[in-house]
């Protein structure tokens, strides 16, 4: 217990010198918010045994496998490359600056705090409960980590959130694809299902989190205009639109008319 939480804490150490919108200190305990994972004689862990079993059916199709794969990989660039077709947009530092600093200093953010409640539960991932093999060979890289809640599937729900904040015409299948994300950690074993679905309520409270930084919002504002002037859909912040803005949010109203000027 006191490996695993100096391992934890140690990560909230290096996340402490990235660049963030909010500290961990800053942000909403998970300990706090969100009840314990279901305990191993429940109800709600038989439901996690029958998902499981779902789950290793879903190997079994060669493209949910894939998939289920290539999420597994952690890291931003990665994450990105998984949701650009239902975002509609290549996702990279070159292609999209303004959209990859957000997501990325966002997502840096919303990450921190998985890591107390991973430390505090040390709940049993499936392949270590029931001894099992994972569909991405990761048991050594994992055993002892916390299994709830599931940092991917956090991950991946918020970047659904703010991708589908920055495109909301496109929300349906962002979202779809999110969803997606977070099956496929009952798929490839590192997860249970409760785990996962604790997890998007998780991202969810992360989410809401950002919207108290005026930084968060200004990056946001940047970002969808990016979007915008990348897609051809410069209509959607017309002078008109912006000369909407309510004086309380000048400042974000005088960069959007700096910015739409650039995008003429």
């Amino acid at each position: 217990m006191i490996v695993a939480t100096m391992i934890f804490f140690g990560n909230v150490s290096v996340n402490a010198q990235k660049d963030v919108y909010f500290t961990t200190e800053q942000l909403p305990n998970l300990i706090k918010c969100l009840p314990p994972p279901p305990a191993f004689n429940s109800p709600e862990f038989a439901n996690d045994l029958m998902r499981y079993s779902w789950g290793k059916q879903q190997r079994l199709n060669a493209e949910r496998a894939a998939i289920a794969k290539g999420d597994a990989v952690w890291n931003f660039d990665s994450l990105f490359h998984q949701f650009e077709v239902p975002f509609g947009l290549e996702v990279s530092k070159e292609n999209t600056p303004e959209i990859y600093k957000l997501l990325v200093k966002a997502l840096s953010t919303t990450d921190q705090i998985r890591v107390a409640p991973k430390a505090y539960y040390l709940r049993q991932r499936p392949f270590e409960r029931l001894n099992d093999k994972m569909l991405t060979d990761e048991e050594d890289e994992l055993r002892g980590e916390g299994s709830y809640p599931s940092g991917h599937t956090m991950r991946g729900w918020t970047c659904a959130l703010l991708m589908a904040e920055i495109a909301p015409m496109k929300a349906d299948t962002i979202f779809a694809r999110g969803w997606m994300y977070g099956e496929s950690r009952v798929i490839v074993g590192a997860h249970w299902q409760s785990d996962v679905d604790a997890s998007r309520v998780a991202a969810s409270i992360g989410y809401t989190a950002l919207q108290g930084s005026n930084d968060f919002r200004d990056d946001m504002l940047r970002a969808q205009m990016e979007y915008a002037e990348k897609t051809g859909d410069t209509e959607r912040f017309s002078k008109a639109k912006i000369d909407k803005y309510p004086a309380s949010k000048g400042r974000v109203a005088r960069k959007a008319k700096k910015m739409k000027r650039a995008v003429r």
